[in-house]
């Protein structure tokens, strides 16, 4: 039995591995076994905590960014983690620079070009990237989006990083959305203690 890659954190794959295991004997088998029955309980408990920070947290802070095709609950605690109050940022550009969407102009000779900006939150960047490549590969905007940006000559990287710019603009919407709703973490924290 071939097991693909990220597949071990399966219950269902574990399941078939120890049956496997059941008849076979040596110090390889029982090592393996063990293996087998931690990895089963941290991902039981990585399972719980991903619960946890879905039903406690992302859903009464950042219910719209929830809501964003691509973003699951980890990628808005990161998001809502990492930003920490969504108004200290002036504009959608300011917001881009800060995280790294922002695009960095590259000239030679008569070519204006863009490059992918290699600074920011990288935390937030590698979170909309997440959210970007779950839309690219669903069939929604995101896909078609970077279809049409491909059919007008930019390249997949350049039509990523396009779609990761125009995802950020909306993660900060959504923010503004949720903050003005009164579900920031400073507001639940102040209720909570009174």
């Amino acid at each position: 039995m071939e097991i693909q890659p990220r597949t071990v954190r399966r219950l269902h794959v574990l399941d078939k591995l120890e049956q496997r295991l059941l008849g076979v004997g040596g110090p390889v088998a029982s090592i393996a076994r063990e293996l087998i029955v931690r990895i089963r309980k941290l991902s039981l408990r990585a399972n719980s905590l991903e619960r946890e920070i879905d039903i406690r947290l992302v859903q009464q802070i950042a219910p719209h960014l929830l809501a964003l095709a691509g973003c699951g609950p980890l990628s808005a605690a990161k998001i809502v983690g990492e930003v920490a109050g969504v108004t200290r940022f002036r504009s959608r550009a300011a917001f881009a620079r800060w995280n790294g969407t922002a695009p960095i102009p590259v000239w030679s000779a008569n070519d204006g070009r863009y490059r992918l900006n290699r600074g920011g939150n990288r935390q937030v960047n590698a979170a909309l990237h997440r959210i970007a490549i779950t839309q690219w590969r669903g069939d929604g905007r995101g896909r078609a989006y970077v279809e049409r940006r491909m059919t007008l000559g930019d390249s997949k990287t350049e039509a990523l990083r396009l779609l990761r710019r125009r995802i950020s603009d909306e993660v900060l919407r959504r923010l503004i959305v949720d903050e003005l709703r009164g579900q920031t973490p400073a507001g639940l924290i102040d209720s909570a203690s009174a």
